[in-house]
């Protein structure tokens, strides 16, 4: 398996469940393991796979096609390494999901099916292939400019205000965002914040969070634009899969008054592999999970 394969990610109930490109036949194929333990609700990795071992005897004596259209995959495991896992295709997910009894399954089977069609799916799309496409090296770095060109190759043809500046005002949990009528100053302002050093590149991007210049999509088109800058000036970025969904969300909430918080959790976080691919990808996946509603 060469190192340009893509993996992604996808959360359900806060667990993850891995998933591998296969290239040869232009699919997605998904960790049966990973599927068993969300629906059997198992946080031991072990006790999943001996009961995926258990139902796949079961199943191959009823000769189900399910186990035949199973392929194994190298992925990586916790401990740093790649094993061959037992993988699924997108057919042979929903298959495997009808095997468990319950509301739980048949909430991820809906959850399964729609992840994919829904704009956050098809956006996510779009941002894996933002790491290949020329157009990341034509970004303006650390502008307004730039973040509506992020938000625009993102959200394009999802929504009609891409890319463009928000003219509403828009709160979050009581929290309200800068005032749209005075957007336009707020932007320049915060466009000519210095980013030479870590704490002044955090500053610039907590204070472009706040001013959540866009109806929709505002983490997930900042995050990026936060990672081109750490790129540029201290050739750092993010790893993103490394810092947890509530600690981020707290941080960020509190770095409006405080960003002490937020910038242990990034300076924590920063690596100089700028140029993985799967790493690129991995933090697609995590970025938008933070934004998944609980």
């Amino acid at each position: 398996m060469s190192n340009n394969t893509k993996i992604s990610i996808r959360f359900f109930d806060d667990r993850e469940v891995r998933a591998v490109w296969d290239d040869e036949n232009s699919k997605w194929r998904f960790s049966v393991v990973d599927i068993v333990a969300v629906l059997t609700d198992q946080d031991d990795y072990n006790k999943a796979r001996n009961y995926w071992k258990y139902l796949k005897a079961k199943l191959k004596k009823e000769s189900s096609e399910l186990v035949s259209n199973t392929t194994q995959l190298k992925l990586l495991a916790s401990d740093g390494k790649r094993y061959l896992t037992d993988m699924l295709d997108y057919d042979g997910i929903i298959a495997l999901g009808k095997q468990f009894p319950g509301k739980k399954a048949n909430r991820f089977i809906e959850w399964f099916t729609f992840s994919d069609e829904s704009i956050d799916g098809k956006s996510k799309i779009k941002a894996y292939a933002l790491f290949e496409s020329s157009f990341i090296d034509s970004i303006e770095v650390g502008t307004t400019k730039g973040l509506q060109q992020i938000h625009a190759y993102l959200f394009g043809g999802l929504y009609d205000f891409a890319g463009q500046i928000r003219q509403k005002n828009i709160s979050k949990g009581g929290f309200l965002f800068a005032v749209s009528q005075f957007l336009g100053n707020t932007l320049k302002q915060i466009e000519q914040m210095p980013e030479n050093t870590f704490d002044e590149i955090v500053d610039k991007y907590v204070e472009m969070n706040i001013a959540h210049p866009f109806m929709e999509g505002n983490g997930r088109s900042t995050r990026i634009w936060l990672d081109l800058i750490l790129k540029k000036q201290l050739k750092k970025c993010v790893e993103w899969s490394q810092i947890n969904k509530k600690d981020y969300l707290n941080a960020m909430l509190k770095s409006a008054t405080n960003s002490a918080k937020l910038k242990t959790l990034l300076k924590n976080a920063l690596t100089d592999k700028i140029n993985d691919r799967e790493l690129f990808l991995k933090g697609i996946d995590y970025s938008y999970y933070y934004e998944e509603n609980e």
